[in-house]
């Protein structure tokens, strides 16, 4: 079967089916659709702009009052005016009082799983007492996704890394990955580690996590090292995620293929593997130190790899689960809903091209005074994954075996086979490819659910469709889902039947071929690229962190804009990366006055946006310690606003 099915409506029908009704965006009339004439005023296409960081005379007015700094690209960090930047912690830092000092060069493996981790992506603020709404002492959770060897030493290239490395040397990337759990208190404005909590934590390749739910003990989950199919040493690639309602975290593990090396005999395993990618786009040579890396020897151990991973930050003795009735996936996020019937709900999306958008319900509800019925509540559920239709309504489709083509004649013999293979059985169902699906979140403010697709060049003018209606979409969109409202105006997120739109259509409107749609108002500095992550203050305003501006010779950024009101989707640039970053993992305190951000690989890349040439010791920049003999490091940083207040206003 075709693993990458398409919606092969002509573009020309979908454009028809739109211009014979009304869009409207947010409560001004407009038309999301592509390459439209005569489109609306209440969008700026590819319109001149007033000029820079200004708007037109009519332009709606944003309730975001900051002012917009301009696009560029640069070796340090840039931040609206009246606002402060603050590197709250750094890889490498230590995170107990005996454990070692970074020492550039001269990393090992035992000093890096007592400091913090490289690659910070996703974060999590979780107030400290544990329950309470503090905003001035808590936990950072971070999520460490990957590593490059040529950026953590000294010697080694973007090309030599993979196969000329030392086993200490991937000894020391193993206790790169995983998570950090940091105890963090602001005083006086400032925030500051706590050096010598007992909480501080770290979660590295090689701990062991336990595996739950339907998946776990299944052949396709034993291997030499586990022939109980239960426990697996490490989590990979763990980009975003999100937090429940009972305090832990959730964590996505996504690009895991890119760990395991060769081929099996096996079949079944060999069509599973070809669908993930696994084996086929190696980026790392562990394989070269542990078998079960290697698939000729270890076919199983991939398959323990792509699920989502729960840990319990306020508990540093316990142990994290990977919860595989979420299914497997390169989740890019796990943002999760307590609904209105007080079961739980996990969006998720799989970051890759032409992949899909996932939701699970738990069978039960979660029950706030019985704190140990949430240890399993995640283990039984119904996983669905999205059909967006052109009418712009959504159907959940359940993946349960069984149903539908989900069958023993499909290959599919038990609920496991349909999780391990969520991808093809997702295919099977009918289920909509998307354009690369990274963050999931929810909107606080109004319920609805925020899609954020990266991009997707691999889409072809005859695999458009109405949810992604660009061939070649370099710079990514967002969509927003409405689930439906029960009789007290409370969105039901375990509903089957959504509505659904366009938000925005990223990309620089002053080029007609990218076919960018912002509301009018958006100027010259504030469009954005590659919508990556994103988060919701308490009003409901959506901040977006981008990964992929650099393709456009300019610095990743964060940018903001009202979803609600006349300027909804009329972004502004409020905080720019140093060159060769992503920014990842926005989370604001419960107060909104600080927002946290992940700066993850700065000086990987050059000014051309290109890896090769950049090493340890010749980086496109050295953020943020500025010193000649310090690398480059990852680091999380807090924004304040001057004098203190709301992010924003």
């Amino acid at each position: 079967m075709d693993p990458r099915p398409t919606n092969s409506t002509p573009l020309s029908e979908l454009i028809d089916r739109h211009l014979t009704r009304r869009a409207l965006l947010h409560g001004a009339a407009a038309f999301v659709g592509v390459r439209l004439a005569a489109r609306a005023d209440a969008l700026h296409g590819g319109a001149p702009f007033a000029g820079p960081g200004t708007a037109p005379d009519d332009a709606p007015l944003s309730s975001l009052r900051f002012t917009e700094i301009p696009h560029a690209m640069g070796k340090d960090h840039a931040v609206a005016p009246g606002y402060d930047v603050q590197v709250v912690v750094r890889w490498g830092d230590p995170l107990s009082a005996s454990a070692p000092e970074f020492a550039p060069g001269k990393q090992d493996a035992a000093a890096q799983e007592r400091q913090f981790g490289f690659n910070n992506d996703f974060l999590a603020y979780l107030p400290l007492p544990k329950g309470s709404t503090s905003s001035d002492h808590g936990l950072l959770f971070a999520n460490h996704e990957y590593t490059w060897l040529h950026m953590l030493v000294p010697g080694l290239t973007h090309t030599t890394q993979r196969d000329q490395s030392t086993r200490a040397q991937h000894e020391l990337e193993m206790a790169a990955h995983g998570h950090s759990v940091v105890e963090v208190k602001r005083t006086d404005g400032r925030w500051s580690v706590v050096r010598d909590s007992k909480l501080n934590r770290r979660i590295t390749g090689r701990t062991p996590i336990r595996i739950a739910g339907p998946v776990a003990g299944h052949e396709r989950m034993k291997t030499k090292d586990d022939p109980t199919g239960t426990v697996v040493l490490g989590t990979l690639n763990n980009c975003s995620g999100g937090t429940t309602p009972w305090g832990t975290v959730l964590s996505g593990e996504e690009n895991f293929n890119k760990y395991f090396h060769g081929r099996t005999d096996d079949a079944r395993e060999a069509r599973n593997h070809a669908r993930y990618d696994v084996g086929g786009e190696l980026e790392f040579g562990w394989h070269r130190f542990e078998s079960r890396f290697e698939i000729a020897e270890e076919p199983r151990e991939a398959n323990r790899f792509g699920w989502v991973v729960e840990v319990d930050p306020y508990d540093p003795t316990s142990q994290p689960v990977k919860r595989t009735a979420l299914g497997r996936a390169k989740h890019e996020s796990a943002t999760c809903v307590l609904n209105q019937d007080r079961r739980v709900v996990v969006y998720s999306g799989d970051d890759d091209e032409f992949e899909f958008v996932y939701k699970f319900v738990s069978a039960k509800a979660w029950d706030p005074k019985d704190p140990a019925s949430a240890r399993t509540l995640l283990d039984a559920g119904t996983l669905f994954v999205a059909r967006f239709a052109d009418d712009e309504t959504l159907e959940w489709l359940p993946l349960v075996h069984g149903s539908g083509p989900l069958t023993k004649e499909n290959g599919f013999e038990s609920q496991a086979d349909v999780l391990i293979e969520a991808r093809t059985a997702a295919t099977l169902v009918g289920a909509t490819p998307m354009d690369r699906p990274e963050d999931v979140e929810t909107n606080p403010a109004n319920g609805k659910v925020y899609v954020l697709l990266t991009n997707n060049t691999q889409r072809k003018k005859e695999e458009t469709n109405a949810a992604n209606p660009r061939k070649k979409n370099r710079h990514g969109h967002v969509l927003e889902l409405a689930p439906p409202k029960d009789a007290n105006g409370v969105r039901d997120h375990a509903a089957t039947k959504y509505k659904w739109e366009v938000f925005l259509l990223a990309g620089d409107p002053k080029d007609e071929k990218a076919d960018a749609k912002y509301t009018k108002g958006t100027s010259e500095h504030g469009w954005l690229s590659c919508p990556d992550n994103c988060a919701f203050d308490r009003e409901g305003r959506i901040w977006i962190a981008t990964d992929g501006l650099m393709h456009s010779k300019l610095c990743d950024g964060v940018f903001a804009c009202d979803t609600k009101g006349p300027a909804a989707a009329q972004t502004k640039h409020f905080f720019r990366a140093p060159v060769g970053a992503e920014i990842c993992g926005p989370c604001f305190t419960p107060d909104d006055a600080t927002l946290f951000l992940s700066i993850q690989h700065p000086g990987e890349v050059d000014e051309e946006d290109r890896a090769n040439g950049v090493t340890f010791s010749t980086p496109s920049t050295r953020w943020p310690d500025f010193r000649d003999d310090v690398p480059p490091r990852p680091s999380v940083i807090a924004i304040t606003k001057k004098g203190g207040g709301v992010i924003g206003s």
